[in-house]
């Protein structure tokens, strides 16, 4: 088994241990806090869009977001990610997420590519005209999709925006905890 697949495997149970550390290791500000919320649900808006326009293993998303990156599921993760370290003040939990994305997501991202490209006669055209990861101000394809609100259910993709909010409310706590100590 290649080093893709056990990080497509792990990633999800190494995402749930990667935040006890977060959330143990944090030092939020309600300044940071607020930013960093911001930022982060952000990414839970483009990982949102994103959902609601794919179609997993049945044609090749190219349209809405995928116009303007190839993985803007990833990337909206990366903003959720980039929120979060912001709110938490900390450089050590920066320097993990760095680490946790080169390492799973990377490969990740390379192991699907490689599934894509054997899938989709047109995937190597598409890949020509649209980046990787980082998105394009001006889409690279063309072609109309809406968004599907049944796809986004059926993707389930509110755990995203749950999991945000969840996480949010726990750095709450903390400094509500802090504040009350530090008045003791």
């Amino acid at each position: 088994m290649d080093w893709a697949r056990i990080a497509k495997r792990i990633r999800v149970p190494l995402g749930f241990l990667f935040a006890a550390f977060f959330l143990w290791r944090a030092r939020p500000e309600w300044w940071s806090l607020a930013l960093g919320s911001a930022i982060a649900l952000s990414g839970v808006w483009i990982r949102a869009l994103s959902s609601g326009h794919v179609k997993k293993n049945e044609e090749l998303a190219t349209t809405g977001p995928y116009a303007y990156t190839r993985n803007p599921l990833y990337f909206g993760s990366i903003v959720i990610a980039a929120g979060f370290a912001l709110a938490a003040l900390r450089w050590e939990i920066a320097a993990a997420l760095v680490l946790m994305f080169a390492v799973i997501y990377i490969p990740v991202i390379r192991g699907e590519e490689q599934f894509l490209n054997n899938h989709f006669a047109n995937y190597a055209e598409y890949c020509s005209r649209v980046p990787r990861l980082l998105p394009r101000l001006k889409a690279g394809s063309a072609g109309k999709s809406g968004f599907s609100r049944e796809l986004y259910l059926q993707h389930r993709e509110y755990n995203a925006l749950l999991g945000t909010l969840a996480v949010i409310a726990a750095l709450v706590a903390k400094l509500v905890t802090k504040r009350i100590w530090m008045a003791s």
